[in-house]
């Protein structure tokens, strides 16, 4: 038995797939939804499937994109794609919080954040957590009013994260220090 082992690890192919080094990924995804469309043609119906997938970093970069295919597995890679190339950077408050409340608007969905203290978690649902989880926020509360489609929940979240600013550039667009301004 042990031969026969030694002969197919021997024989080349399997033995390159053991040598490489563990990949660790470079972003965090998570499928938000995904939506199946079907359209009515002249045999029955053709079947679609879309796909809202957000991406992060774990350290402050977030994305999400939207994918079409006939497949899901389709749908989900091509949304992974777009998400990786809109990612937008947002600056946390000692790598887990935000540095002040805001708000976010898209369409009729309206979406609340605050900061928190250490050890608050993620307070938020849905689609808004998928967003905080992949972007590293580990204490946030957050409520959404109006609209609960996800789409609109995750355009709203990313509306106001866009919006979130330092102490220091405060103070520089204001030309005093950041001591001034807590003063």
């Amino acid at each position: 038995m042990a031969e026969r082992e030694n002969r197919r690890d021997n024989r080349g192919g399997n033995d390159r797939r053991d040598n490489r080094p563990e990949e660790t990924p470079e972003f965090a995804d998570r499928l938000v939804a995904i939506n199946r469309v079907s359209k009515t043609v002249k045999g029955g119906k053709r079947f679609g499937f879309a796909a809202l997938v957000v991406v992060g970093d774990q350290k402050g970069r977030v994305g999400f994109g939207k994918g079409k295919a006939k497949e899901v597995p389709e749908a989900i890679r091509k949304a992974t794609e777009q998400a990786k190339r809109q990612m937008i950077r947002v600056p946390l408050k000692d790598a887990r919080t935000l540095h002040h409340d805001m708000e976010g608007r898209h369409g009729a969905g309206k979406v609340v954040m605050r900061s928190a203290v250490a050890g608050t978690g993620i307070i938020a649902g849905g689609p808004m957590r998928a967003v905080f989880e992949v972007m590293g926020i580990t204490d946030i509360v957050a409520k959404s009013h109006g609209s609960s489609n996800p789409y609109n929940m995750v355009r709203a979240t990313l509306d106001a994260l866009q919006r979130c600013t330092t102490a220091s550039e405060v103070a520089a667009k204001r030309g005093k220090s950041v001591e001034d301004i807590f003063a």
